[in-house]
């Protein structure tokens, strides 16, 4: 079985959550779902985006919640299929209520990158890259 990665965010309203997330292109699993929280297939059998309420967080965690639109513990990135796609995705981020932008836009040629906040603040980012267009033998990060 592939390895699958479930990113758990708290969120503040999870109708509204549901609906800004299903218009990014997220799909409700129902057999995880309920009225405390809502399971979100980013890609199907490896992304996953478990929103829960603030109660139902708490059963996790005895941490404080913090404020995503005033504090950031993580950014989550996701890969694209082209640029146009990851400005498509911001696109329709802002169109289902999120913010566009809240980290720089990055464009080395053969990566580009935006993000998006959710209606919670949490900080998603969308990234296209050229694998052919780094050179051998040398990490992507001292090609930037």
């Amino acid at each position: 079985m592939p390895q699958m990665i479930f990113v758990n965010l708290p969120v503040t309203d999870l109708d509204k959550s549901k609906a800004f997330y299903e218009a990014v292109g997220a799909a409700n699993n129902p057999a995880f779902t309920d009225d405390t929280a809502a399971c979100m297939v980013v890609e199907e059998g490896s992304i996953h985006v478990m929103l829960l309420t603030h109660e139902k967080w708490a059963t996790f965690t005895s941490k404080a919640i913090p404020d995503a639109h005033t504090t950031a513990q993580v950014l989550i990135c996701v890969s694209a299929d082209s640029r146009d796609a990851v400005d498509g995705q911001v696109d329709k981020a802002v169109a289902a209520g999120g913010k566009a932008d809240p980290t720089p836009t990055q464009d080395f040629g053969f990566m580009y990158g935006r993000s998006f906040e959710d209606p919670d603040g949490h900080i998603w980012e969308v990234m296209w890259m050229d694998p052919t267009a780094i050179p051998a033998g040398e990490p992507a990060e001292a090609a930037v």
